[in-house]
């Protein structure tokens, strides 16, 4: 079975990739002793992915590791917010990592608006040990829910109606919400590229 580290620690996104990447053992950083920061300073979506397997690439062949490797940069886009908060969603309230004190600023400064569209971009990389790497994104597009519903456990979702399923999250079935998740949509076409030029064999 071949490896593939995931340059990420967030459980959420490590049981995501370890459902659809079944025929891979899927590693965190975590469990390949990598607790470096990866710094993040780019403006787009795919320069921040690649940072990240650039970085955690540059440690396995320190380490002389073997391994592909997968990053991605997702990030809630509102319109009417120019499409804030964008790169600062993961700390869009300046607190640490706080997803309910990001919901909290999102809400608030939606108070107002009656244009509450909005949307998810997904960008995933993926490097390959000599350096070649292939990449996917996509996009999914929301209305942001005037209160929190559902599981508030996890980043901006108890606030997202579904533009494709026309019906909240709370509502959806987990079939359902992954069918239009941005991150499996996005992954399933980096399979598809995998598989039609070979790379899922490297």
């Amino acid at each position: 079975m071949r490896k593939i580290i995931l340059a990420s620690n967030n459980q959420h996104k490590i049981k995501e990739f370890r459902e659809i990447f079944f025929d891979a053992e899927i590693l965190s950083l975590n469990d390949i002793w990598f607790h470096n920061d990866i710094i993040e300073d780019w403006k787009t979506f795919l320069d921040n992915a690649l940072i990240k397997c650039n970085t955690v690439r540059k440690f396995l062949i320190e380490k002389w590791i073997d391994a592909n490797i997968i990053a991605d940069d997702s990030w809630l886009c509102v319109n009417v917010l120019d499409w804030e908060p964008w790169i600062h969603s993961a700390r869009y309230a300046w607190w640490h990592w706080d997803d309910a004190a990001n919901r909290k600023k999102l809400l608030n400064e939606l108070k107002w608006k009656s244009d509450r569209s909005a949307y998810f971009n997904c960008t995933i990389v993926e490097t390959f040990p000599n350096g070649e790497y292939i990449f996917s994104e996509w996009k999914t597009y929301w209305t942001i829910l005037e209160e929190e519903i559902w599981d508030k456990s996890f980043w901006y979702d108890c606030l997202f109606f579904s533009d494709d399923l026309h019906k909240s999250f709370w509502e959806a079935t987990a079939e359902e919400k992954n069918s239009v998740s941005h991150r499996w949509r996005a992954i399933a076409i980096l399979i598809n590229k995998e598989k039609n030029n070979g790379w899922d064999n490297k």
